[in-house]
């Protein structure tokens, strides 16, 4: 992988005749192993950003693996987004005792703004529709990240200090049903 990271490439992801790229519309499935290298560097390239607001290139989602994502497809379930061919966001989620641990939360800067991070978190609750309750974490500084969460009914349970620069946030949210 690359450090150069392209805008979404034309082609097969080109919308259908009569779409303009702003109005396609994602297809949100389960993933694939095959997806995983796409997927991972889907990650990193979002994951950059909140590096440089923590200053600590050392994250956990910019330092897994490709075996370590491929091994997640046992443990979790793990949803993408595509346009055409190509991944453009990716969520995942694992039960534990009632509660569905949601993360790596991940859509292409080039669809940002079109709630297609919504769309993802919908997706997984809906995947995970046993669950009594779910749970989300993102660091203080995130701010996107928490009005998203906040906007889609989670509310702060607890704060983890990690380093000195760094606080998780966990949020939570009852199941409806």
């Amino acid at each position: 992988m690359g450090d150069d990271v392209a805008p979404l490439p034309h082609g097969s992801d080109e919308p259908a005749e009569g779409e303009s790229p702003s109005n396609a519309v994602p297809t949100i499935h389960r993933g694939v192993g095959t997806d995983a290298e796409a997927i991972l560097r889907l990650q990193h390239l979002c994951y950059r950003s909140e590096a440089l607001l923590y200053d600590d290139w050392t994250i956990p989602p910019l330092t897994e693996t490709l075996a370590a994502l491929r091994a997640e497809f046992v443990r979790h379930r793990i949803l993408v987004a595509r346009l055409g061919e190509k991944i453009v966001g990716s969520v995942r989620g694992r039960l534990d005792t009632g509660t569905c641990s949601i993360g790596r939360l991940v859509v292409h800067p080039d669809v940002r703004q079109r709630r297609l991070g919504s769309l993802l978190m919908a997706a997984i609750e809906t995947e995970f529709a046993e669950a009594a309750r779910f749970e989300v974490f993102t660091g203080q500084l995130s701010e996107d990240n928490l009005r998203l969460y906040r906007r889609l009914g989670y509310t702060e349970t607890r704060r983890l200090t990690v380093s000195p620069r760094l606080t998780l946030v966990f949020l939570q949210k009852p199941a409806i049903g």
